[in-house]
């Protein structure tokens, strides 16, 4: 930042016709250069995933992934006139920001239906995109079962600024606005030191006293303010219900359990406890991204982050079901491709959420969680057997075996597990993607159209070289017009990412 001034002192002359006249006599003072302190936020982001050969690699496997954090992240970088580090771009939660016009489940007996498109790739002809999109039960409000939840709220005085306490001051209140008589809060903050300053309550009028009344500053012992908050959560155990503590922070830890494997192993002991973890992250300059998104993938909760009073509304209001409520846990997917049908692939997103294979029938491994109506989408990109693949022929290349060509209707088979909520063993579902659907030559369409850009403007930010010079003013046309408004507002995004290049 460059400061300069110009002052004046005023002496008073007279001109030859005898009128007294005002001089100024200007001194110009060099500019002061004031330092912008440079930024401490962490990322921990992934290269983007390479391209595996069906031949040697048929099978995929992943943990579902319902976070935003890093779309709603990119979206303040934009909006504030910079693109965001490339390690902030997490393409899977672009698309899962967004919902689509999938088939839903009738009752929560099946918790989520599954739903596949085919479409060729808009950025290479040789190519097809395939969507794999899971839908979860949208719970009635009256099926609700009640929640007992933790705020726990950082106060050190990292969270001082306007972006960061306050706002954690409107989403709460916008939580305990949709409270019912079943449910109770506690409210738990940590800055210096952590302590209960809310016990258990459903009084709407004394949880946002309470919050009014925080203010910040000091150091920030976040690993005793988790530990507090879990007990707090236990004690007020509401059996068959809801309990989860919610996590406001901008991930500055510095004081007590700052090592985030640490803070990770602690979080993994909790969950055993039944008490689940969320994350809301809010404001800039030391916004420990890395650690809050592992934090709540490991507490069996999800990341969001607050960037507006707008965000939190759609968070802890309109999407409350999908937030607080959780219809299936550790659901896992698994994709074999048939090498007989598909040669290449590659799945955008998800790079850290992949899994063994052999972790996909183990239910002692860990997976995501799907909320009341989650949605959760994946999209491969494949290339057909005989199309030109991002990678060439290899000479010794072994021939496609018998057992592949005998089941050569089949491009891939789809395995899903899942638990239910207090359930310890997984349900197997699984699903055929015929080989006819690569036949295709229909472009993406509608819903399948803007979920394609929304993992493009994902990829090309992250500097995917695949995406073939694909740009932005190609990405609004793919995504076509729009009438909702969170859509409406991504067009915007990626236009103005485009006067960013």
């Amino acid at each position: 930042m460059v400061t300069g001034a110009r002052v004046g002192a005023d002496a008073a002359v007279t001109d030859p016709g005898g009128s007294a006249v005002i001089e100024r006599d200007y001194r110009y003072f060099p500019p002061v250069f004031v330092p912008t302190p440079p930024s401490r936020d962490q990322y921990d982001g992934e290269e983007v995933s390479p391209v595996k050969l069906v031949g040697s690699e048929p099978v995929s496997t992943f943990s579902v992934d319902v976070d935003t954090g890093a779309y709603t992240n990119t979206r303040r970088f934009i909006s504030e006139g910079q693109l965001p580090p490339r390690g902030a771009v997490r393409t899977e939660e672009f698309v899962n920001y967004f919902r689509y016009d999938y088939d839903r489940p009738d009752s929560a007996a099946q918790p989520f239906t599954v739903n596949t498109d085919v479409a060729v790739s808009p950025w290479n002809a040789d190519a097809r995109l395939v969507r794999i999109g899971l839908a979860g039960f949208e719970m009635p409000e009256q099926e609700r079962p009640a929640a007992n939840l933790v705020f726990l709220l950082d106060v050190s005085g990292s969270m001082h600024s306007r972006d960061k306490l306050p706002l954690v001051k409107t989403a709460m209140r916008q939580l305990a606005g949709m409270l019912t008589e079943r449910d109770r809060v506690s409210i738990v903050v940590y800055a210096g030191a952590a302590g209960l300053v809310l016990e258990p309550t459903n009084d709407e009028r004394r949880i946002k006293d309470a919050l009014d009344q925080l203010e910040a500053g000091g150091s920030t012992a976040g690993g005793a303010g988790i530990e507090l908050a879990y007990r707090v959560a236990e004690g007020s155990r509401i059996e068959g219900g809801v309990n989860r503590v919610i996590l406001a922070t901008d991930g500055d830890f510095n004081v007590g359990t700052a090592d985030r494997e640490a803070l990770v192993e602690l979080i993994e002991q909790k969950r055993e406890t039944g008490v689940t973890l969320s994350v809301l992250g809010f404001g800039r300059g030391n916004l420990n991204d890395a650690m809050m998104e592992q934090v709540a993938n490991n507490g069996n909760g999800n990341y969001s982050y607050i960037d507006s009073a707008l965000e939190a509304r759609k968070v802890l209001g309109d999407e409350v079901g999908a937030t607080l409520f959780t219809i299936a846990k550790d659901v896992k997917i698994q994709v074999e491709f048939n090498p007989a049908v598909v040669s290449q692939y590659r799945l955008l997103g998800y790079e850290n959420r992949a899994l063994r294979e052999e972790d996909f029938d183990n239910d002692a491994v860990d997976a995501g969680d799907i909320g009341a109506g989650h949605q959760v989408t994946a999209i491969y990109e494949v290339i057909p057997a005989g199309a030109k693949g991002w990678i060439p022929a290899r000479r010794y290349e072994d021939a496609v075996d018998a057992r592949a060509r005998e089941l050569a209707t089949e491009a891939a088979f789809v395995k899903l597990r899942y638990k239910q909520p207090g359930g310890d063993t997984s349900q197997l579902l699984t699903y055929t993607l015929p080989a006819t659907a690569l036949a295709t030559q229909r472009m993406p369409q509608g819903d399948f159209a803007f979920a394609s850009a929304v993992a493009a403007f994902g990829q090309k930010l992250r500097g995917d070289a695949l995406l073939d010079g694909f740009t932005y003013p190609q990405l609004v046309s793919l995504a076509g017009p729009q009438t909702d408004f969170w859509r409406q507002e991504f067009l915007q995004l990626v236009k103005t990412a485009d006067g960013l290049e």
